[in-house]
């Protein structure tokens, strides 16, 4: 599968596609890691009650998800456990890459976003697909919030 230029890409998701791009090919997966390691941690009411959060169904290990929007200013909450770092760091780049974005620029966000990332090469198919699953409800929640 090819990837497309970052170009449709909001600035923060962007610069992780430029960040990947300028990484020597053997040490992506190295660099895939340590977005894992920038999780932001879930504020204190989902650490209590996760269910107040989605689960992504794409994807094979457990990630909950949820987008607040707030003054029309979109925040991402995920959480995945650490044994899934691929996982993580997926949930990672969606809130480096959206954090702060109006409601419609996230809704902008091409459903092939992920795949433009430059890491298709580093994970199987399978989980590529739980990053466009986790993208695709963070949209669709988008979408409710703003939704009369």
């Amino acid at each position: 599968m090819s990837e497309t230029p970052a170009a449709q890409l909001p600035p923060g998701l962007a610069a992780v596609a430029a960040d990947f791009a300028d990484t020597p090919r053997e040490m992506r997966l190295e660099l895939l890691l340590e977005y894992a390691d920038r999780l932001q941690p879930l504020p204190e009411k989902y650490v209590a009650q996760i269910d107040l959060m989605e689960r992504v169904q794409e994807c094979q290990s457990p990630l909950y998800a949820i987008a607040e929007v707030n003054s029309n200013t979109v925040q991402i909450h995920a959480t995945a456990p650490p044994e899934s770092p691929t996982t993580r760091a997926f949930a990672s780049i969606m809130q480096l890459g959206l954090n702060g974005l109006t409601a419609e620029e996230v809704l902008a966000v091409p459903a092939s976003a992920p795949l433009q990332l430059g890491i298709t090469d580093l994970v199987s198919p399978l989980r590529m697909r739980g990053a466009t699953g986790l993208l695709a409800r963070i949209q669709r929640q988008v979408r409710a919030a703003v939704s009369p």
